[in-house]
């Protein structure tokens, strides 16, 4: 029944996004084809990949770069559908045990094993946990992250602001309001509003767990029409509204990364991993600029998300011997050296692996942010994170195969609500219906 309510989830999703398979690529026999999300740290090791080439003779990469929502569809497609067109894609915590379980991923143990050197025992073990099922892992992580806030710590100072290590979500509502400066162009904070299941429904699902929210109670009735919920709901519109970048409606993690870079907004609530493009002089005009605290909370310890970015193998790949040879090469110790000597050390892929925090230039150049990173992700526990029990993995998504199209969806009401277009009681009104229907099917199956 799970499996074919996952398929059903691939079929609204692709009805909503327009996406069909990748077709005929045109790649030979010997070349691999890689689906991957054009994020800083992706694009630096495509830029990479003539390396691997030049110890592979005879192997060629082709990648298939896309923006996350599109690479999101595109891969879910080809890999739900078995249609074979790529030998490996990116995916995170979120797909990985669920396609596990259906059958569509290669079991990448047996290679973990056989692969002297790899040592899958520098991962760091919640990040590696989130990547198998039935203890074998079926993804490895190519970076791992967290959430926290960035802020401006020259604008505070100006201020006369002082931020603590642990902030509330009130405090930081108030610090927003003051550093505010829309004759400067600069945003009291940066928050997602861009929709997509993995967009603004990832930052604003914690803000909803900390505020005491959840999406579904343990007997899968749908809980979007609380006041828990709705209150959660208000407050982020708000506070987005208010004091947020412009454009909100339609920034997600890479517009929200380039205004903080370029100095238009004193807060940004997001991914740890967005401190090595804060410090990174090549894309940042506020390095050095920066503190990072944990992510706000309201009624809970703490309220940072888990997840990685990670590569498989889908099961229908038909070159998998040199796929697990990209995979390794990619996620291992060697290449962050090689991430660090090219193109510096605040590039590299963070979160992942223990070794990383060892090297004496990373930990010179992330030492604003690696303890900040590694705290969030000891920290990102359901039992930490939200203040009841759910019927559900996960803390910023809902790990069920429906939530791609139902999170998605409630994202563009969000969106919506965001742009002014609606209301917040609308938009929640009808993301219960949503979220109810979803629940309704769980409910006929216990």
């Amino acid at each position: 029944m799970r499996k074919r309510l996952a398929l059903l989830a691939v079929a609204a999703l692709l009805t909503l996004t327009g996406c069909a398979g990748a077709g005929a690529l045109g790649a030979g026999a010997n070349t691999l084809v890689i689906a991957i999300v054009a994020n800083p740290q992706m694009n630096d090791a495509i830029s990479l990949s003539h390396e691997f080439e030049a110890v592979n003779p005879g192997v060629k990469l082709k990648f298939v770069s896309l923006p996350e929502n599109q690479a999101r569809a595109k891969i879910t497609a080809s890999t739900a559908t078995q249609g074979g067109e790529f030998d490996a894609v990116m995916i995170s915590n979120y797909e990985t045990p669920q396609w596990a379980a259906n059958g569509w991923l290669e079991n990448l143990q047996p290679y973990i094993d056989a692969s002297a050197g790899y040592d899958p025992g520098d991962f760091i073990p919640s990040i590696r946990d989130s990547l198998s099922y039935q203890g074998s892992m079926y993804a490895v992580p190519f970076y791992g992250e967290s959430s926290f806030l960035a802020y401006r710590k020259d604008l505070f100072e100006q201020a006369g602001l002082t931020m603590p290590e642990h902030p509330t979500w009130q405090q930081i509502a108030d610090f927003a309001a003051k550093l505010d400066n829309k004759q400067a162009g600069v945003a009291g904070i940066c928050l997602r509003g861009k929709p997509g299941w993995g967009e603004s429904l990832a930052p604003f699902t914690t803000v909803a767990n900390t505020f005491g929210a959840q999406w579904f109670d343990q007997d899968w009735n749908a809980k979007l029409d609380t006041p828990e919920f709705r209150e959660a709901a208000n407050f982020y519109v708000n506070l987005v509204r208010e004091h947020g970048e412009v454009g909100a409606s339609s920034a997600g993690f890479s517009e929200c990364g380039t205004r903080y870079g370029q100095g238009q907004a004193a807060m940004w609530y997001d991914a740890t991993v967005m401190a090595g493009t804060n410090e990174d002089p090549e894309s940042s005009k506020v390095v050095g600029k920066s503190g990072y605290v944990a992510a706000p909370v309201v009624k809970t310890e703490a309220s940072g998300w888990l997840y990685t970015w990670a590569l498989a193998i889908p099961k229908v790949a038909k070159n998998k011997q040199d796929a697990w040879k990209f995979l390794q090469w990619m996620t291992n110790k060697e290449f962050v050296q090689t991430v660090g000597k090219t193109y510096g050390w605040n590039r590299v892929p963070p979160g992942c692996r223990f070794s990383t925090y060892r090297i004496p230039e990373y930990a010179e150049a992330a030492k604003a942010y690696a303890q900040p990173t590694l705290d969030g992700i000891d920290a990102a526990d359901q039992r930490k994170v939200m203040t009841q029990p759910v019927p559900y993995p996960g803390i910023q998504f809902v790990g069920i195969p429906e939530f791609q199209d139902l999170g998605t969806r409630v994202s563009q009401e969000l969106s919506a609500a965001i742009a002014g277009q609606i209301t917040v009681d609308e938009a929640i009104e009808q993301s219960q219906e949503y979220a109810q229907t979803v629940g309704d099917s769980y409910r006929e199956t216990k």
